[in-house]
């Protein structure tokens, strides 16, 4: 069988891919290997990298004639691959059109029964699967294959939507190939990383881990990659790094493990290895600081790190533990920050505005760490975003923030918050502040950071906008920003 699989045109809305590199998508290159692995003709198309019009699918699709399209999608693009795939159905209506990505992964059935033109949702890790799938497809009686396939959900002969048992999770991840990156022609996405002293380098982004054990209530990464983590061998990691030195001259690594330190005596042989062999490579992670030691962090550094991430959430503890079930304290933050700045290296936290039962009071002690924090960080911040099959989209849909019929699969429903231009297009948790509130922290992060231009979102924020009540949820932060500007001018900020 003849096997497409796109990332769909505007790629994963991420504010820090809106400008500049683009990161090559892991996911689908993977899937990509293990299917060329095993003689199935298949091709990725980075539609995102080459800035396809919606025409320009149709016709390749028209005229390749693939037999499977796949598409993988976020919950922030899930709009442009949802179009994708019914672009592929009127193109070809006899292909088979499959929803793969996070997504896809937590909203299988909602997909399934509310469009018609997706015929079979791919859940979890996809590389087992999608080779089985295509070899279900290529029977003579393929519906009867489907339901054979472990991790899949699809819609039955009779409009049933059919979701198979999960299949179990890959283990030891050694087993899957590394990524043949020339299957998403690597070299043309130039991706690279800005490396103080150095400028823009060759970089390569890889995973070598899967699963988190930890339990934030907003995260998706447990559900889709379970709470025991998964790690590839400190071998396998290694010679990873060694083929994209030699073959594309890689002079930095984004690891894009959700933690990186989960293991410390494995991170730790991979510094010493680093160390050892003088790769001379700079490289950035995510870490939790309740686990990281200073003599680590020194290696990690000493090995080449360089720009270091890690999740505060919330500045009150009550949120933070008790509602997040982020198990955190701010006195590990700041021993992280200050170690990082003894070290020279930049510390990035994150922060999120707008948690259940949070009070202006408590969002307050937010903000009031991000100012305090500010001359020593590049900090990172987002309004809640809900994600399907969390336990934050439970309580969205306790608390009404969802409504009862809610579905994932409507563009526009004005019951909502969503703020495509600068959050991408996901619905935002709303619940004791108000939007003026809300406003104002996020105003107040960039007084404090000069990071986003206002201005340019503005423009982006008025082409999204779809529903009437887009226009006073915009007007009100106009006018927040203003008040804010004019109290920071008369020095009463």
């Amino acid at each position: 069988m003849k096997v497409m699989i796109f990332v769909p045109p505007g790629g994963y809305f991420a504010e820090r891919w809106s400008r500049g590199p683009i990161m090559p998508p892991l996911g689908i290159i993977y899937i990509g290997t293990v299917l060329k692995q095993n003689g199935v003709g298949v091709e990725l198309v980075p539609a995102e990298l080459y800035q396809m019009s919606w025409k320009e699918i149709a016709r390749k699709i028209e005229s390749e004639k693939p037999d499977i399209v796949g598409v993988t999608s976020t919950t922030e693009n899930r709009f442009q691959a949802f179009k994708l795939l019914r672009i592929a159905k009127k193109a070809r209506p006899q292909v088979w059109t499959v929803f793969g990505g996070p997504h896809a992964s937590m909203a299988a059935r909602d997909t399934l029964t509310h469009l018609p033109f997706v015929d079979i949702v791919v859940r979890n890790e996809g590389e087992i699967t999608a080779l089985e799938l295509v070899k279900a497809l290529e029977n003579h009686d393929p519906y009867k294959n489907l339901e054979k396939v472990l991790g899949i959900s699809f819609r039955a002969e009779d409009g049933r939507v059919i979701e198979n048992p999960r299949r179990p999770y890959i283990k030891p991840l050694d087993i899957l190939p590394i990524p043949d990156r020339e299957l998403i022609h690597f070299r043309e996405y130039n991706f690279s990383m800005e490396i103080p002293g150095k400028g823009m380098v060759p970089a390569l982004n890889m995973m070598t881990s899967r699963g988190c054990p930890f339990n934030c209530n907003f995260c998706a990464t447990p559900v889709n990659w379970g709470r025991a983590v998964r790690m590839h061998s400190v071998d396998r990691v290694i010679q990873e790094i060694e083929q994209g030195m030699k073959d594309y001259g890689i002079k930095a690594v984004w690891f894009y493990d959700d933690t990186f330190d989960a293991n410390p005596k494995r991170l730790e042989k991979l510094c010493d290895i680093f160390i050892e062999r003088k790769y001379g490579i700079n490289w950035y992670a995510e870490v939790r600081v309740d686990i990281l030691t200073k003599p680590l962090l020194e290696k990690m550094v000493r090995s080449g790190l360089y720009y270091l991430s890690f999740g505060v959430e919330a500045g009150s503890e009550r949120v933070r533990k008790e509602i997040i079930r982020k198990n955190v304290d701010i006195e590990q933050v700041r021993r992280t920050i200050k170690w990082a700045k003894e070290l020279g290296i930049t510390p990035n936290p994150f922060f999120i505005f707008s948690h259940p039962t949070e009070t202006w009071e408590e969002a307050q002690e937010t903000i009031n760490l991000i100012e305090e924090f500010s001359r020593d960080c590049d900090i990172s911040v987002s309004i809640l975003h809900i994600y399907p099959g969390t336990d934050l989209e439970k309580t969205a849909r306790e608390l009404g923030v969802l409504p009862e019929d809610f579905t994932w699969t409507r563009r526009r429903d004005p019951r909502i918050i969503t703020l495509p231009a600068a959050q991408g297009d996901v619905p935002l948790f709303k619940h004791l502040l108000s939007w003026a509130q809300i406003s104002e922290l996020v105003f107040r992060w960039n007084l404090a950071q000069k990071k986003v231009s206002v201005w340019r979102k503005a423009l982006q924020a008025i082409k999204n906008i779809r529903t009437w009540k887009d226009i006073p949820r915009y007007t009100v932060m106009f006018y927040v920003y203003v008040k804010l500007n004019i109290k920071k001018a008369l020095g009463k900020l």
